[in-house]
């Protein structure tokens, strides 16, 4: 074989092997983006088009080393003698429109009754859940209180002995103080959803583990997928971890909006607990300035803070 013709075979064969690792991207991709593969109706050049296009992961998949037994194959194998013409780059094809995939906020809305009996199974399977060491030394789960039909959304930590004792969040000293700054923003119980990122108590009040937040969130994620909150008020670290898996401290954070999940705007800000430990005029006046901006989001008139 002529030294032109080697060149041309290595040439088509390093072609078929970018094309190859262009599709296996491609078909991944497809994959976590929830579709089922590709169009059983497209054309041949319908499929090259979506498995060539520019939207697919920035890293691809590493490619096989030079020893292995494909390889082999394939150098012993090199297949008919390509064509000059066939060896030729081809010319680019137009990246497709990405596909069109519904948004929580795309679907219809679960209201009333549907929605508390659809949170009420939910809350059995989270009543029965051993996934971790916490339903150990449990008196009960704690899953929500409050309206699922409101458009606010506090989330906490976990629950405390008050909690524990009588299965619904944010009862104690620290759900007190909560209840009073929800009034004071002109808003009552029929107003928010309270609920907290472990639904069972962690021994001595202390700070849930990863694995612990690991193995409940995915509840949270279920109610919060449920009620669709307009706004969800992050209280303290551990909600703002748990819910965004952000690792920055709550004081550099809060006041700061952030997006749960990509579409839900969410303000982290102290907990309540915190607030009683530390009553100064600053962090009460840092707290009334977050949930002040929770009333601007959901477009609701700012009241006059007493005291």
């Amino acid at each position: 074989m002529s030294r032109e013709r080697e060149e041309m075979t290595d040439d088509a064969r390093s072609e078929l092997c970018e094309l190859t690792r262009e599709a296996r991207t491609a078909i991944e991709w497809l994959e976590d983006s929830g579709l089922d593969g590709l169009p059983s109706d497209a054309s041949p050049d319908e499929i090259l088009a979506m498995l060539s296009g520019s939207h697919r992961p920035a890293a691809a998949p590493p490619a096989r080393s030079a020893g292995s037994a494909n390889d082999a194959t394939a150098q012993r194998s090199p297949g008919p003698a390509m064509r000059p013409e066939d060896a030729r780059p081809r010319p680019p094809i137009p990246a497709p429109a990405p596909p069109i995939v519904a948004k929580r906020t795309d679907l219809p809305a679960i209201t009333g009754d549907e929605l508390r009996t659809r949170l009420s199974v939910i809350a059995e399977r989270v009543a029965a859940c051993t996934k971790c060491e916490l339903h150990a030394a449990r008196k009960q789960t704690v899953f929500s209180r409050g309206n699922p039909d409101a458009e606010l959304v506090f989330v906490g930590e976990g629950p405390g002995a008050d909690e524990d004792a009588q299965g619904k969040p944010f009862v104690g000293k620290a759900g007190q103080l909560l209840d009073k700054m929800i009034g004071a923003m002109g808003l009552g119980e029929d107003d928010v959803y309270i609920c907290n990122i472990v639904k069972c108590r962690p021994p001595n009040n202390r700070v849930p583990t990863p694995k612990e937040m690991a193995s409940c969130i995915p509840y949270l994620n279920e109610q919060l997928d449920l009620v669709r909150p307009k706004v969800i008020v992050a209280l303290g670290s551990t909600a703002l971890k748990g819910l965004l898996g952000d690792g920055e401290g709550i004081t550099r954070a809060r006041g700061n909006w952030k997006v749960y999940r990509g579409e839900t705007p969410l303000m982290p800000t102290f907990h309540p607990a915190y607030v009683l430990r530390t009553p100064t005029r600053e962090v009460r006046g840092q707290v009334w300035s977050d949930l002040q901006a929770v009333l601007k989001q959901l477009g609701k008139p700012l009241p006059k803070r007493e005291g």
